[in-house]
């Protein structure tokens, strides 16, 4: 790892450079050994490295200190079954339908051949009624019927579709199934595949690291995160500490490991913390509680030891992440290669040059995040739309509000990292100037070696 850090090229990390054996082919620029980005110094590779084994650490111990108990929480009571364990959920297949009046006895049950009449004679209700097959489970191969009465929020089943049903059992021991959801694995998966594939058809090797950095976050997620935050940790030393070993894996897996890659990652640390700050502050400012929020009212509900606020502080960090990634290494890639076009130029002068590049970038990126977020709100501000109600009220509502706070957040964090990322990546991309380009290249090479 050091020698990669002390040249600023890992052995996946060849863009922009020329190959050593291509000199001067007359150009007039005068750089006949050009070699990319000139080496940085020994003394700011020992910082780099430093600095990041000390974060790391901080890391581990941080996840060793937060790491979640093994304690047994109760189900929460919208997933219990009947006998107050998870919902078991079972493979169906609709494989008739009609309408008819409701109140079939064999309207849940499990039976073999046809379902039995509506014992009800002359039901002026009548169903949307589906045959399905049971294709998992301990009924599988057998049937059953559900009785859907139409109406807004009710499933629109088709022949045909595949279904998932809930297993429960009456106080008999009989089991009855009623409608859970559709059957997403399949088209789930082709989603998911035609994603991957694109990503590995343009990107390559690189996009294959790429996914398996969004593997390794997700597992992060999955595995640390939220059963600490279930286990009532503190909801900002649990973002923080997730958010950097996420940083860790996905930029040094996508980019490689070498000084571009480390001084992105010192960057997007950094406006993590920031961002963090900012949410605590943003959050008590605007006494924002979430319970505008469904899920989060369960979670108050059901989940009472875990801090709502806690909940939104968390997601306001980790999700800037993606976004800082984006802005802070496309900053220290362009600090590097302007480095390698130009071995005269100052420091300075490649940290104004790259700026130039990070404003443009800013001004694109605001709008992705804020109509990201605006996105993901328009149902609700739907609802507002017809309520009749002043706008001020709808903008200053909770749910409103929320994500107008996670996107200025977002964006203070967004314009912060670039002129930051962009200096730190210019301090690396050129060694301390004054040392003649031929002894900085010998002193590169045997800080390499």
């Amino acid at each position: 790892m050091t020698s990669e850090l002390s040249t600023g090229h890992g052995p996946n990390a060849g863009e922009g450079r020329v190959p050593q054996h291509v000199h001067g082919h007359g150009h007039g620029h005068g750089h006949s050994h050009f070699e990319g980005p000139a080496p940085v110094g020994p003394t700011a590779a020992r910082v780099v490295v430093g600095l990041l084994v000390a974060i790391a650490t901080a890391v581990v111990v941080g996840a060793m200190i937060l790491w979640p108990n093994k304690q047994q929480i109760d189900i929460p009571l919208p997933f219990q079954n009947a006998g107050g364990g998870a919902v078991t959920t079972e493979a169906g297949t609709i494989v008739a339908q009609d309408i008819a009046p409701c109140g079939s006895p064999s309207a849940g049950r499990a039976f073999s051949g046809d379902p039995t009449a509506s014992a009800a004679a002359g039901s002026v209700i009548e169903c949307r009624r589906s045959l399905v097959a049971i294709e998992s489970g301990p009924n599988e191969g057998t049937r059953t019927l559900l009785e859907i009465v139409p109406g807004p929020g009710q499933p629109v089943l088709s022949l045909g579709e595949h279904i998932r049903l809930v297993r429960q059992t009456d106080s008999t021991g009989t089991p009855i199934y009623s409608f859970n959801d559709y059957s997403r694995g399949l088209p789930l998966a082709l989603v998911v595949a035609a994603f991957a594939a694109a990503i590995v058809a343009v990107a390559r090797w690189r996009g294959v690291r790429a996914l398996l950095g969004l593997g390794i976050a997700f597992g992060v997620l999955v595995v640390f995160t939220l059963p600490a935050l279930l286990d009532g940790k503190p909801a900002m030393p649990v973002a923080l500490v997730s958010g950097a070993a996420i940083l860790f894996a996905v930029l040094y897996l996508a980019h490689g490991v070498n000084l571009r890659t480390s001084s992105a990652l010192l960057g997007t640390l950094a406006s993590m913390v920031v961002a963090a700050v900012l949410s605590v502050v943003a959050i008590r400012m605007t006494h924002l509680t979430g319970l505008s929020e469904a899920q989060n009212t369960d979670v108050q509900a059901y989940v009472q030891h875990v801090s709502i606020t806690g909940l939104l502080l968390a997601g306001f960090i980790i999700g800037s992440l993606g976004v800082l990634n984006d802005v802070t290494i496309t900053q220290a890639s362009a600090a590097f290669e302007l480095a390698s076009i130009d071995e005269s130029a100052s420091r300075r002068t490649i940290f104004a040059s790259a700026m130039r590049v990070g404003r443009d970038h800013i001004a694109s990126t605001v709008y992705t995040l804020v109509l990201a977020y605006a996105g993901g709100a328009l149902p609700l501000l739907l609802l507002f739309s017809i309520a009749g109600g002043p706008i001020s009220d709808v903008l200053t509502g909770d749910a409103v509000a929320i994500e107008i706070v996670r996107a200025s957040v977002g964006g203070i964090a967004l314009a912060l990292s670039v002129p930051l990322t962009t200096a730190i990546a210019a301090l690396l991309a050129r060694p301390r100037i004054g040392t003649p380009t031929r002894q900085r290249r010998r002193t590169g090479g045997r800080h390499a070696r």
